[in-house]
């Protein structure tokens, strides 16, 4: 950052510094936005089985994702099957 406008006192102006903290938010933030998705949780630690629980399905859970994934659990999952962490659409 040569370009700094410093004042004889040899400090960084007020609108030097709010511009690179600007810039310095919106790296952080495209970061975020690039990083890796999160590793799914397995089948065996949600107690995934592959039989409804009732009329809970996981077709019908907000966290499914055609053909045949979650959005939390790792794959394959079938549409009929089930796990703990079930949520209603």
């Amino acid at each position: 950052m040569s370009d700094v406008p410093v004042s004889p006192c040899g400090e960084v102006s007020r609108r030097s510094l709010l511009k690179a903290a600007a810039i310095g938010s919106a790296a952080v933030g495209l970061g975020m936005i690039s990083a890796p998705a999160e590793a799914k949780m397995g089948q065996k630690a949600a107690a995934y089985q592959p039989t409804p629980k009732g009329k809970q399905r996981c077709d019908n859970c907000a966290l499914w994702r055609a053909p045949s994934s979650c959005v939390l659990v790792e794959s394959p999952i079938v549409a009929s099957g089930w796990c703990n962490l079930y949520r209603a659409k």
